[in-house]
C-alpha cells in the first residue's frame, strides 16, 4: 500500500509540475527562424515581431536568420525541433506554399508543423515603366493577346512568386503561358531593377521591393492583388475593382508556425498575445514600413489559408508542367 501511496503521489506532483511549466510558459528567450536572409520579407517580418513580443509574453525573443534551399533549411530546423514553444518559425508562402506543392523531395509537406498565425500579407503589384504605352492592365493584356511571345516579364527564376503569379495572371486572362517570355535573375530587387533597365518590358513583385520606386515615379502600377486600395497607393486599382477577384489569391504572407506537436497551452499562450500584439501600434508601424497589411488570425484560419495556398501552386506547378 505504502507503495502504492508513493506512487500515486508521484504521479500527481509530475502532473501539476507540467501544469504549472505549461501555465509558466515561456520562461525563457524565445528563438524565431527566419528562413531567409537579412533584409527579406521573413526577417522583416520577425524582427517586428520580436520587437513587441516581451510586452506580451513576459521574455524577449531573438530571430536567427537560417538560410539556403528555397527556405527549407530553416523550415526543416523548426519542424524536427522540440515541442516546447521556444524554437519558432516565420514561415513564408515560398517555403511553406511553393516548395511542398513544386517539390517532392521538399522534406517536410505543407502541414507538418503547428498552424498560430498569420503575421502580415505583402501585396504583390504589377508594373511597369511610366512610358509604356500600356497605362491600364487591360491595355497590357490586349497587347499580350495581340502580340504573343513579343513581350518580357522578369522574374527570381522558375518556381518564384513572380513566375507564379505572372503564370496564374495569364491562365484567369486566358492567355497561353507563353504569352509573355519569361527572364530569369537572382532575385526580387534584381527582376524589379530589370524593368527599371529597360531589359524587361514589366513584372509581378512584392510591392514591398518596389514602394519607393513606385513612389517615386520610375514605375507606373497597373494594380494591386489587395481587396482594398492600398493606403500608400491610392490610385492603384486593385484586381477586384478591374473585375479579376481571383487575383487576390496572389500576395506574400509571413506566419507564425511551430513543430508539430505543441501543446495546447503554449498555443492558447500564443494566441492570446498575438491578438493583443494585432492592435500594438508600434507593430502596426513595423508592418507600413515595409508596405506590409497586418493580418493576424486564428490557427484554425491561418491553416484554411496556407492548404489554399498550397493548392492553387499545386494547380499552376502542374499547369506549367514544373512540379519535381
Amino acid at each position: 500500500m505504502n507503495i502504492i501511496r508513493l506512487g500515486l503521489a508521484l504521479l500527481m506532483q509530475l502532473a501539476l509540475a507540467g501544469s504549472l511549466g505549461a501555465q509558466g510558459y515561456p520562461t525563457r528567450t524565445i528563438t524565431l527562424v527566419a528562413p531567409y536572409g537579412p533584409g527579406g520579407d521573413s526577417d522583416f517580418s520577425g524582427r517586428n515581431l520580436a520587437a513587441v513580443v516581451p510586452k506580451y509574453l513576459g521574455q524577449p525573443a531573438i530571430v536567427v536568420n537560417q538560410v539556403g534551399a528555397s527556405g527549407m533549411i530553416g523550415s526543416q530546423r523548426v519542424r524536427t525541433s522540440a515541442p516546447d514553444g521556444y524554437t519558432l518559425l516565420i514561415a513564408r508562402g515560398g517555403s511553406q506554399a511553393i516548395v511542398p506543392a513544386l517539390d517532392s523531395k521538399s522534406p517536410y509537406k505543407w502541414n507538418d508543423f503547428t498552424f498560430l498565425s498569420l503575421l502580415d500579407l505583402n501585396p504583390l503589384v504589377l508594373v511597369v515603366k511610366p512610358d509604356a504605352p500600356y497605362r491600364t492592365l487591360k491595355e497590357l493584356i490586349e497587347h499580350l493577346r495581340a502580340n504573343p511571345g513579343k513581350l518580357n516579364y522578369s522574374t527570381a527564376g522558375n518556381s518564384t512568386t513572380q513566375n507564379l503569379s505572372t503564370q496564374y495572371l495569364f491562365q484567369v486572362m486566358g492567355l497561353p503561358k507563353e504569352a509573355a517570355i519569361q527572364v530569369p535573375y537572382k532575385s526580387g530587387g534584381e527582376a524589379t531593377a530589370a524593368v527599371l533597365g529597360n531589359q524587361v518590358e514589366f513584372v509581378f513583385n512584392n510591392l514591398t521591393t518596389m514602394l519607393g520606386q513606385i513612389k517615386a515615379g520610375t514605375l507606373r502600377p497597373l494594380l494591386t492583388t489587395t481587396a482594398q486600395r492600398l493606403k500608400d497607393l491610392p490610385d492603384v486599382p486593385t484586381a477586384r475593382e478591374l473585375g479579376w477577384p481571383q487575383l487576390e489569391a496572389l500576395t506574400g504572407w509571413s506566419g507564425l508556425f511551430g513543430p508539430p506537436g505543441l501543446p495546447p497551452e503554449v498555443i492558447t499562450r500564443w494566441s492570446e498575445a498575438l491578438q493583443k500584439i494585432s492592435q500594438d501600434p508600434d507593430w502596426l508601424r513595423g508592418n507600413d514600413a515595409i508596405a506590409g497589411i497586418a493580418s493576424i488570425r486564428s490557427p484554425a484560419e491561418t491553416e484554411k489559408f496556407a492548404r489554399e495556398q498550397f493548392e492553387l501552386y499545386e494547380r499552376l506547378g502542374e499547369l506549367l508542367g514544373i512540379r519535381q
